[in-house]
């Protein structure tokens, strides 16, 4: 037996709806009752979990450590034990593997002891997943890497180069056939499907594939957790409208007539001034967060979004012997199904966070997960708590979600002047990236730019430069044109500017040795200071804004589909595609896959994870997809994009 390997059982409690999610050392005994161990456990530490529940035994099952294997076993119960809705008496357990015992529903994540028990190097990066099954940042998961790949389901038929449809009918479990599949049911997929049904696709179609039904879910809880509230703007162009593929109405038109409507002239006027007279003579138009969601949802409605949408996690994706592909995913609770299409679109977005080395080993080491946060983990606590008692923070990271969280931190000392701020930076920034003729501002060590790319790079010049350059040309371009950057925004100047004035933010510059815990359960995080040797910061709170992760070892779907097809990876370590983002080696006779978003940075295109970039990577799979003569698809002309454009002003469906 071992004691290393922790696994993390998730279930909602049947009698009081309790979520819970411990984290346990195997062995782990379930049972009613806490009764004696048999013999063969006796002298051994074992975790007990108790179930209470008439339908469990008194010690029901086990899960132990066996052969470098994780494996449950029946211990002689009345009711029995279900991996995956299959009835079991001993089977080996895979990583997210549901097991029913009695009436609990229980998900088990896992990793093997070896990689479990290794520390973590300062040279490595680090992340937090999203939990496969909440789509919420998960501290407590270990990096996709260290995630042993799927077990009992998929079925071995998805060893196969080629799966036979017929194999997977056999298996017992549901097949539904569609022509178009969006997996990730996200924004990239909703842009992807309204494009369609504008084209002329019937929703009957059409399938979005995911785990929740608001496209923008994720997005939204990103935006919150990086305190960009509804009321506040994002950093996005006025015509990048994911609800409206023309871009016209804009969202400031949009917004300067509903201010009209409720007499606010100065403000509508401001609004179009702005769009008019960026950048040179007044600061870029942005959208309001909640704007955005709510046109999102006008359009959603239109389109027959929540018929299309079904709910799902999708396990793996292979080709069918019959020029299709065939995506396997659980519905939960043990219920898994197949989904057979002839165009699967690929919009996973971003399946981990960035997270700082040294703050992972924190964490590891002191199961700390209040003192030192991610800023797109949830963590107002930290913010209520400044401003209830004061404190101290240390910030590290310095794009635009810092940006917020200084904004943040400057609205908390309204309420309590005991408040600082230390933002910890690697090196200074005296000057910002250059290209050509131009370069980019920088004040207080902060480079500045309205979005996260130039431009040119959605429609212009930079736009096409890239689509026609090499591979190691493009990883060129994309470092000369990208960096970490802020918007460029006087209000917030504004605040950086008093706060280094008033003595209540400072900046220091270093390199992380490690991050510990004194005796007054504060972090103190050793630095080696450029010029100075080596001091200490101390805080209440670390707050990392670093930013996510989208490569393709971050997501165990996408490392297995890559690994199982031998896929090529760009210079940046995403999936590579070509100009039209289809993922070309995937072709399967008359079948396409096309991939969008974060996952496909390193292409073609620059801003792959923008409205508009997503509005035109979808464009160019349409183009591909009308170039093959996919069913239902027609091409725009000018007759039927006015038509449509009509349609989405009247509210009517396409």
């Amino acid at each position: 037996m071992t004691n290393n390997l922790q696994i993390q059982l998730s279930w909602e409690d049947p009698a009081t709806g309790e979520w819970r999610e411990p984290l346990l050392h195997v062995p782990v005994a379930f049972g009613r009752e806490f009764v004696a161990m048999p013999g063969e456990l006796a002298g051994h530490r074992v975790t007990r979990m108790l179930l209470t529940s008439d339908q469990v035994s008194r010690f029901h099952a086990l899960i132990d450590w066996e052969d470098n294997q994780l494996v449950v076993t029946d211990q002689n119960s009345t009711n029995g034990i279900f991996i995956n809705g299959q009835r079991q008496t001993r089977s080996i357990l895979a990583n997210g593997d549901i097991l029913q015992i009695g009436s609990h529903i229980i998900t088990v994540t896992f990793s093997t002891p070896s990689l479990a028990s290794s520390p973590i190097s300062p040279s490595t990066n680090s992340t937090i997943q999203f939990n496969p099954n909440t789509n919420l940042p998960d501290p407590t998961l270990l990096p996709a890497r260290q995630v042993t790949p799927l077990g009992n389901f998929p079925p071995s038929v998805f060893h196969e180069q080629q799966v036979p449809v017929q194999a997977l009918h056999a298996t017992g479990l549901p097949v539904d056939e569609c022509d178009y599949l969006a997996v990730g049911a996200g924004l990239g997929s909703y842009i992807w499907v309204d494009l369609l049904r504008l084209s002329g696709v019937k929703k009957d179609k059409i399938v979005a594939l995911g785990l929740e039904k608001e496209p923008y879910a994720r997005y939204k809880r990103l935006c919150l957790n990086s305190q960009i509230p509804l009321h506040e703007r994002l950093r996005s162009n006025s015509d990048s409208c994911p609800d409206n593929i023309w871009g016209w109405p804009s969202y400031a038109l949009r917004e300067a007539w509903h201010d009209c409507t409720k007499a606010k002239f100065g403000d509508a006027v401001k609004y179009l001034w702005k769009v008019f007279a960026e950048p040179s003579f007044a600061e870029t138009y942005t959208p309001r967060a909640g704007n955005v969601f709510d046109s999102i949802d006008r359009e959603a409605k239109r389109i027959g979004w929540a018929d299309m949408y079904r709910y799902g996690r999708v396990r793996g994706i292979r080709k069918t012997d019959d020029g299709r592909y065939c995506v396997a995913y659980s519905k939960g609770q043990g219920e898994h199904a197949f989904f057979v299409c002839r165009y699967l679109h690929l919009a996973t977005g971003y399946p981990a966070i960035q997270f700082l080395p040294d703050l992972q080993a924190y964490r590891q080491k002191y199961q700390d997960f209040k003192s030192v946060v991610n800023a797109y983990e949830d963590h107002d606590h930290v913010y209520k708590h400044l401003e209830e008692h004061g404190g101290k923070v240390l910030l590290r990271g310095r794009g635009i979600v810092a940006s917020r969280v200084v904004q943040r931190i400057y609205e908390a000392r309204k309420q309590n002047r005991n408040i600082t701020l230390l933002h910890l930076m690697r090196s200074p920034k005296p000057e910002g990236n250059k290209f050509g003729k131009t370069q980019r501002a920088v004040k207080n060590h902060y480079e500045f730019q309205p979005f996260n790319w130039p431009k040119a790079c959605w429609g212009g010049e930079l736009r096409v430069m890239l689509e026609k350059a090499t591979p190691d040309e493009r990883q060129r371009l994309l470092k000369e044109w990208g960096g970490t950057t802020t918007a460029d925004r006087t209000d917030w100047q504004y605040i950086t500017d008093q706060g280094l004035k008033e003595g209540w933010y400072k900046i220091e510059f270093g390199k992380v040795e490690k991050v510990e815990r004194d005796a007054q359960d504060r972090t103190i995080t050793y630095i080696q200071e450029q010029g100075f040797g080596h001091m200490t910061l101390d805080a209440d709170f670390i707050v990392d804004a670093t930013g996510l992760d989208a490569k393709v070892k971050a997501s165990p779907l996408l490392e297995d589909l890559v690994e199982h097809y031998q896929l090529p990876l760009n210079q940046m370590g995403r999936l590579a595609v070509a100009n039209n983002f289809e993922m070309v080696e995937m072709r399967n006779d008359k079948g396409q896959m096309y991939a969008a978003g974060a996952i496909t940075l390193g292409g073609p295109y620059a801003a792959v994870d923008s409205f508009l970039g997503l509005q035109y990577c979808a464009l160019c799979a349409l183009d591909g997809l009308a170039a093959a003569r996919a069913v239902g698809v027609k091409r725009f002309n000018a007759f039927s994009s006015f038509r449509q454009w009509l349609k989405w002003v009247l509210n009517q469906s396409p």
